[in-house]
């Protein structure tokens, strides 16, 4: 099912402060239902929902839920009133993706949110390389529908571009895995590769490499294969081509502002991550990745914004938004507040339970922060206070702040080698 609900009334969003929703129609676009059978059947079904999100939050006109949220209601029965009233909307647009072969079907209808009601349909009968043109009929259409009219050109029919596309999304899927390791890394390399071997031209791969390269460098993989300044000096390079390539396409723009953030390079990171979020509003993952330096450098009340608007075009947000929240609060020294924003978090995981130690050591819970370090530490032995310190030194330059966060974590017992 794709849907895409439609705000004609209700209140003005945070991320779009000078707009009123009269001026901007709300709007969140939901999977496809995926009637296609056997290997035809999996990732293709997102390219459309997906790019239709992007495109109408860069139109500028639309304020756009966050794919997140929208796509909560994957395979469940589509219930117009319900969807309405669970995330404030007047329109739905549901349908189908049924890809045969070569040739794709697309089918897609207009509902009213208040009474289901009709109010427009279509069928798209095309080859597979035509997605793309499918994607911006419908975004033309809809556009038209509730008066606000896009016009540009219609994108190229692109075989080779979908197809790299599609191993991008395999790549994609796995990066979500909530089950991703190091295996998963370099399974996201193998099928990344695959894309730039079926379309050396399209963006999908080195975004895709990209992100392996990062990935390799937060969880500390590329100790296997290489050092951490060549791992990002290969994420950056492969960031950099994806942009070269499609220089509009937001997530080149987001991982080369995670791979910036990671190499302490913070004002060019800040630069690369407004990039992305002009380009792509509605994402609310990069929304919560631009708090990192933000919060490095100490723009405390620009991040706690930001991670407020995030929550806004993302309803049924992540628990991370709670976690990167508790950091803020931290760096204000509100650290009861910053408490009770770890604990809305359904299950506070693994590698939260560092920053959850911190929190209680700047409250002087010695026990709980203990208790809490603990945790951390099984799952990432050997840190010491001197790792700690040469981690962030470069990085974390707000005035204050990483002295006061060595001083929690000797609280909480974390050793000094």
């Amino acid at each position: 099912m794709l849907a895409l609900i439609l705000v004609l009334a209700g209140t003005t969003w945070r991320f779009w402060p000078s707009a009123t929703v009269s001026d901007m129609p709300r709007i969140a676009v939901l999977p496809f239902d995926d009637m296609s059978a056997g290997a035809d059947q999996g990732y293709l079904s997102d390219a459309v929902a997906e790019g239709i999100i992007t495109e109408l939050s860069r139109s500028k006109t639309y304020a756009v839920i966050a794919r997140n949220s929208s796509f909560r209601y994957r395979d469940k029965p589509t219930d117009a009133r319900q969807i309405g009233d669970e995330l404030g909307v007047d329109y739905l647009l549901e349908g189908s993706q049924q890809k045969i072969g070569d040739r794709l079907q697309v089918t897609a209808q207009l509902l009213n949110a208040h009474d289901g009601s009709h109010l427009w349909a279509n069928t798209y009968n095309r080859e597979i390389g035509d997605l793309f043109v499918v994607q911006e009929e419908i975004i033309r259409t809809l556009a038209d529908r509730v008066g606000r009219r896009i016009q540009r050109p219609l994108p190229k029919s692109d075989a080779a571009q979908v197809s790299a596309l599609h191993y991008h999304l395999m790549a994609i899927a796995e990066m979500r895995s909530s089950a991703f390791t190091a295996a998963g890394n370099q399974l996201v390399r193998q099928l990344s590769l695959k894309a730039i071997e079926a379309d050396p031209n399209a963006q999908f791969g080195y975004i895709g490499l990209a992100w392996s390269y990062r990935h390799d460098v937060t969880f500390g993989w590329h100790e296997q294969e290489h050092n951490r300044d060549e791992a990002l000096k290969r994420g950056a390079g492969y960031a950099d081509k994806a942009i070269l390539l499609a220089p509009d396409d937001a997530e080149a723009h987001h991982i080369r502002a995670r791979i910036h953030t990671e190499a302490g390079e913070l004002e060019q990171a800040l630069a690369q991550f407004d990039q992305a979020i002009a380009l792509n509003p509605s994402n609310s993952s990069i929304l919560h990745g631009s708090t990192d330096p933000l919060l490095y450098v100490g723009r405390i009340d620009e991040a706690i914004d930001r991670i407020e608007q995030a929550k806004g075009i993302d309803p049924f947000h992540s628990d991370l938004l709670h976690w990167q929240m508790g950091w803020a609060l931290w760096e204000k020294n509100d650290c009861r507040a910053a408490l009770a924003a770890m604990r809305k978090m359904s299950r506070i995981p693994t590698g939260a339970h560092r920053m959850l130690a911190g929190i209680h050591a700047c409250l002087g819970n010695e026990r709980e922060a203990r208790e809490a370090l603990a945790v951390f530490l099984k799952d990432s032995p050997g840190q010491s206070i001197s790792k700690e310190r040469r981690k962030w030194e470069k990085i974390w330059t707000a005035p204050g702040s990483l002295e006061r966060w060595i001083k929690d974590m000797r609280f909480a017992g974390l050793p000094e080698e």
